[in-house]
């Protein structure tokens, strides 16, 4: 009972706070839209990072007054906010966005994702993600572009001029490269040869480097471990999340990863190697971790 008492008002703590905090971050976002001058919508933006920023900073105060979780970074500090960065990291559950940004939050420049184009139009959500400079994504299927070759290129061209705008503020993008959230029994479908993973989708991250290789500084390469049960956003309000360990390993961006990965089978099948060999190695980190995790409880 005291758990589900402490969850209930942890919950609303954070629904209070991102009402708070999103009602300004909107109410800038209009002043954004309406702004016609560059150098003010560059000023505007880094702005409505700020706001951001403070939400993370005090959802992250309401979690350490209510809950006992103990969040450790490793290998953080060789980091800089002045950088841009392209993160990839494993996905298991929808705490991995509040331990990511608790982890970073104003060590790094802001976490941005993908966004698919439709999502632009979404009520609310649609401007504040816009406000925010999250980049809209265009991709078609290999079948459209089957049926179009004269479309392909297009996303890739939508996408770089979409990512122009972070020449101009530093920016981190992170990419979930294995595409949902893992659990055993998506493994065992997939035929992952992984303990703790999912197989990486490498299409998205070369798609990244191709658009913005140019701007980037260095691949965070990220790695989240909780033990040996996955928490749920819901157990961690309750405050049965203990500790977590949050490793980023800096990796150089090397010339050959930038390159036509639709177009090109040499390239795709390097790339793939290239990451599945990451992944081999995350595997193994995740193998250390979760003994670390389940030995200290």
């Amino acid at each position: 009972m005291l758990a589900t008492l402490r969850g209930a008002f942890t919950l609303l703590l954070i629904v209070l706070n991102t009402v708070l905090w999103g009602t300004l971050l909107l109410l800038l976002a209009l002043v954004k839209l309406a702004m016609p001058v560059l150098a003010w919508r560059d000023g505007l933006s880094r702005g409505l990072i700020a706001l951001a920023e403070n939400w993370i900073s005090t959802n992250n105060a309401i979690l350490g007054l209510a809950t006992p979780l103990e969040l450790e970074l490793r290998g953080g500090d060789a980091l800089e906010r002045s950088e841009w960065y392209l993160m990839v990291a494993n996905h298991r559950s929808w705490v991995d966005i509040l331990a990511l940004q608790a982890a970073f939050n104003r060590r790094i420049p802001f976490l941005k994702f993908f966004i698919k184009q439709q999502l632009k139009w979404v009520p609310v959500l649609g401007l504040a993600w816009w406000a925010l400079d999250m980049p809209f994504m265009r991709r078609h299927s290999a079948a459209y572009l089957e049926k179009h070759p004269e479309a392909r290129g297009r996303d890739l061209a939508a996408t770089r001029q979409a990512c122009e705008k972070f020449r101009r503020i530093p920016t981190t993008v992170i990419n979930f490269v294995e595409g949902t959230r893992f659990t055993p029994a998506k493994r065992e479908a997939g035929g992952a040869p992984y303990r703790h993973l999912l197989a990486p989708r490498a299409g998205g991250v070369a798609f990244v480097l191709q658009a913005m290789g140019d701007m980037l500084h260095a691949t965070l390469d990220v790695t989240i471990a909780y033990g040996a049960r996955t928490p749920t956003l819901w157990d961690l309000c309750c405050g049965r999340v203990r500790r977590v360990v949050v490793d980023v390993r800096r990796r150089a961006i090397e010339p050959w990863m930038i390159g036509d990965y639709g177009g090109d089978p040499d390239f795709r099948r390097r790339f793939q190697e290239s990451l599945g060999a990451l992944w081999t190695e995350k595997d193994a980190v995740l193998d250390r971790l979760q003994a670390e995790l389940t030995g200290a409880r």
